[in-house]
């Protein structure tokens, strides 16, 4: 790949960036398809699964605007080759925590901070390659790398755990992580960036009025987000009644959906147009992503309904992400995209940082039911948000 392609859009620099966001997220989304398996090695209860979540949330949180800083400053492609191999060796170290849940706070913790650069360096390089007219198809494709890394180590993950440890499944994805991270480091260019390492411009980021909206609208998309994804696999086991493996086979299910929905929704925003297109197509995903949790709150058991839902959130809310990094990108000047994209993210992590352990808490003390409405409840506040935002653009 030649500087002159990462510099006037290609699709192959757009598949190179979807590939490291791909492993990238095969990382970091492992721990959500072992909670099953903490719950059991570490005895602990649904609350503090819920803290094992939130302390990865934490350490990608407070690192972001650190990871969006260098993007800004040295470009995507240094801080995409040291995030990965970061997110290899954290993964490997959650390995050796047993049984010692302290110390498995702080591996996942350092996980967290490693996935801290993908969303930074990875935005930077899908807006950088984009070939014209098509920026929204290729942010969704690279969001697609989050659904197919996430619904591949659920795969992996609860797979391997039917014949070996739980252990071994991680160990194979960091070095399938570390492995794309030396290829990519040889074939990937990337984009310069301003060759200092400066504190992003907050202020500035603070007077766009329809950014705020959007930053507050994914607070609450977080919040249903990982709520969803931290309790996808308990859920099914404890009301519906499965075992790991089919838990994570709906989990997967719900992945694969959130990756056509992501390329979907990107290329109905491109024809729509601009980041306006992309409001548009997420506020739809999102009032119909309250409908679903609905259903969830009133229900319960059915294999067969349960599927249903879960692959229809795919395509909805978890399916939207792409369009609001899209609207993200599009609302912003393109030498803040690095530090825009880091408070969209912070947002989206700050609702996923208190939102699982609030929702294992109404499990245990009230039932599934409680829970699935309080996610509904904050889908509801997103929705309105995008409403705003779209009338500000």
């Amino acid at each position: 790949m030649t500087e002159a392609e990462t510099r006037d859009g290609s699709w192959r620099a757009v598949g190179s960036v979807a590939g490291w966001q791909t492993a990238a997220s095969l990382c970091y989304y492992a721990i959500f398809a072992a909670t099953g398996f903490v719950r059991d090695a570490f005895s602990v209860s649904e609350s503090l699964v819920g803290l094992f979540l939130t302390a990865g949330l934490l350490g990608y949180t407070v690192f972001l605007f650190p990871s969006g800083a260098a993007v800004d400053g040295y470009g995507e492609k240094p801080v995409m080759v040291v995030g990965l191999l970061a997110l290899a060796v954290a993964l490997v170290g959650v390995t050796f925590a047993p049984p010692s849940y302290l110390l498995l706070l702080v591996t996942v913790a350092l996980l967290g901070a490693a996935y801290s650069t993908a969303m930074p360096a990875s935005n930077r390089g899908i807006v950088a390659a984009a070939p014209a007219g098509s920026k929204n198809l290729a942010m969704g494709l690279k969001q697609v790398g989050v659904t197919l890394g996430s619904g591949a180590s659920s795969l992996v993950v609860t797979g391997v755990a039917v014949v070996a440890a739980w252990q071994v499944g991680f160990w194979a994805i960091g070095v399938f992580a570390a492995g794309y991270a030396l290829v990519f480091a040889t074939r990937y260019r990337g984009n310069p960036g301003t060759g200092r390492l400066e504190r992003p411009r907050l202020a500035g980021l603070g007077d766009n009025r329809a950014y705020v909206a959007l930053v507050a609208a994914g607070l609450f998309i977080g919040a249903s987000i990982f709520s969803m994804l931290g309790y996808t696999v308990l859920y099914v086991q404890d009301v519906v009644g499965t075992g790991p493996a089919l838990a994570g086979g709906v989990l997967a299910a719900t992945q694969v959906t959130g990756s056509v929905g992501r390329i979907g929704a990107g290329s109905l925003a491109d024809r729509l147009g601009g980041a306006r297109g992309a409001a548009t197509v997420a506020l739809v995903q999102l009032a119909g992503a309250v409908a679903l949790f609905s259903l969830l709150v009133g229900t319960g058991g059915s294999f067969a309904l349960t599927i249903a839902v879960f692959v229809a959130l795919g395509l909805t809310i978890h399916g939207s992400t792409g369009v609001f990094y899209s609207c993200l990108s599009g609302v912003v000047d393109d030498g803040d995209i690095g530090a825009a994209t880091a408070g969209g993210q912070t947002a989206l992590n700050v609702g996923g940082l208190v939102a699982p352990p609030l929702f294992g808490f109404v499990v245990e003390s009230t039932g599934y039911g409680a829970g699935w409405a309080l996610v509904a409840g904050s889908t509801v506040l997103a929705t309105v948000l995008l409403f705003v935002v779209r009338r500000r653009i």
